[in-house]
């Protein structure tokens, strides 16, 4: 189990153009439909939705990223929905999350209809088209398929049966909590229980899509040179705080100046403060217990010229670490990679112990599921029990290699105390030499203003007697 939460896929899923590819096709909105759907599809059947949208083709795959997104946000209301109008879906899992997807698109193209005057930052990152338009091309998606040829004609009147009745519809979806926030029973209830001043709050916050957060590579360039950039190829952003700036509206790595030259990485400020709260001085031997895909590992580098060992499980993902440290300049004889589990001390550790380790230990990522909405459809409730277990093995082996004196930081993507307060106490009470120091605590993802808000994160810091 990984920090972003990638499950196993119990069926391939490949996606089949409405057409013969022509390279001089321009991809059309059934196209992106398709495709959108043939992702549900794939995260209904356990895979994350990054693996899947990877093997969408380079044309549609934005667009399709956009819509998918947005359907992992509304699917508790779009399940609701469906099952209201659709008494005995047909027994064909592709028509099934096409029609999840086309509901979805359709009532947001009502809602947006509906609203005088649309917030812009409301709908900047919602993929709105018109009303009959969304009809059109649905139908037009499922008509493109063999198998699907068939259900046009049930298509085209579920989705024209909900403009006709869409007010009474939603009010009876939404009788179901699923509906309502859009995050499966078992997840609403942990929230619930886990802050019961914030739990509605905190549901809604992680549907709204994340900033675009930039940490500036103060080794390359300065926080006020990088704004001078952005403001001149006509970027609006602000400087949050410390290394950070947040742009107003997402876009492409590729469109935004220095990224080539190593002048900034994309992350989000909870995730900064790992490698500002690591105390860390030049000289010393640091490790990254966990470390793909090397944002929190080129923070440390960036600060301090140290000894560094970043470890990870998966081969892939520990490529990516050493392709960003190579992009940033960071990339010298003092850094090491090691595919290694970090809770099996003998296979990597020589004997030599660390003065600093960060353990960004793998997680539920439930802090994090405003940029990745399928996860709360992957987890399960024993996924919790589950994690906490691999944590704690993970921190109990670490512990072992932090000389008297060191320090380890406890991090962890997630707001389920079990994965974080609960993990830090119970650590300590393991450990009669750790020394716990002060540190953020748990992190809520709950700031108003969204170009400086932040994702759900737990720190905790600790100290080894001399």
């Amino acid at each position: 189990m990984i920090k972003s939460g990638e499950n196993e896929l119990t069926q391939v899923v490949a996606f089949v153009p409405n057409t013969p590819s022509k390279p001089s096709r321009t991809p059309t909105l059934s196209d992106t439909i398709l495709a959108s759907a043939q992702n549900v599809q794939a995260v209904l059947a356990g895979r994350s939705l990054s693996d899947s949208l990877a093997a969408t083709p380079a044309s549609l795959r934005a667009s399709t990223q956009s819509v998918a997104f947005h359907v992992m946000r509304r699917l508790g209301l779009a399940r609701a929905v469906k099952q209201i109008l659709v008494q005995r879906t047909p027994p064909n899992p592709l028509f099934d999350a096409l029609l999840l997807v086309s509901l979805t698109l359709l009532d947001t193209a009502l809602e947006y209809a509906d609203e005088a005057n649309p917030d812009p930052d409301k709908w900047r990152q919602a993929p709105v088209y018109a009303v009959h338009t969304v009809v059109d091309q649905a139908v037009t998606a499922a008509g493109s398929q063999h198998r699907m040829r068939n259900y046009k004609a049930l298509l085209n009147g579920t989705l024209r049966g909900f403009i006709r009745e869409r007010s009474a519809i939603l009010a009876q979806a939404r009788e179901n909590p699923e509906a309502v926030f859009n995050h499966p029973a078992w997840w609403i209830a942990q929230v619930r229980r886990s802050y019961p001043q914030q739990w509605q709050d905190l549901l809604h916050a992680a549907n709204v899509p994340g900033p675009m957060t930039l940490r500036v590579n103060l080794r390359q360039t300065t926080v006020a040179q990088v704004l001078d950039a952005l403001q001149a190829a006509h970027i609006p952003a602000i400087h949050v705080r410390d290394e950070a700036i947040a742009l107003l509206t997402p876009r492409p790595v590729n469109e935004v100046p220095g990224f080539e030259q190593g002048w900034w990485s994309v992350q989000d400020l909870a995730a900064q403060q790992a490698g500002r709260l690591l105390p860390i001085q030049p000289g010393m031997r640091v490790l990254d217990a966990c470390a793909a895909p090397g944002g929190k590992t080129a923070h440390l580098l960036e600060r301090a010229d140290v000894e560094l060992l970043a470890l990870d499980t998966d081969q892939v993902r520990l490529e990516r670490v050493a392709q960003n440290l190579e992009r940033l300049h960071l990339n010298n004889s003092s850094v090491s990679l090691c595919c290694a589990d970090a809770a099996d001390v003998s296979a990597w550790w020589d004997g030599r112990p660390f003065d600093a380790i960060l353990a960004d230990v793998p997680c539920t990522a439930s802090g994090v599921v405003r940029r990745h909405p399928d996860i709360r459809w992957l987890r399960r409730a024993a996924d919790i029990t589950k994690t906490a277990a691999l944590q704690r093995s993970i921190v109990d082996a670490l512990w072992t290699t932090v000389k008297p004196g060191g320090h380890l930081l406890y991090a962890t993507c997630s707001i389920f105390p079990q994965e974080g307060e609960q993990q830090a106490e119970r650590f300590s009470s393991r450990h009669p030499d750790a020394v716990r120091l002060a540190a953020p605590g748990q992190w809520l993802p709950l700031e108003k203003d969204q170009t400086v808000s932040h994702d759900g994160f737990f720190y905790a810091l600790f100290a080894k007697m001399a």
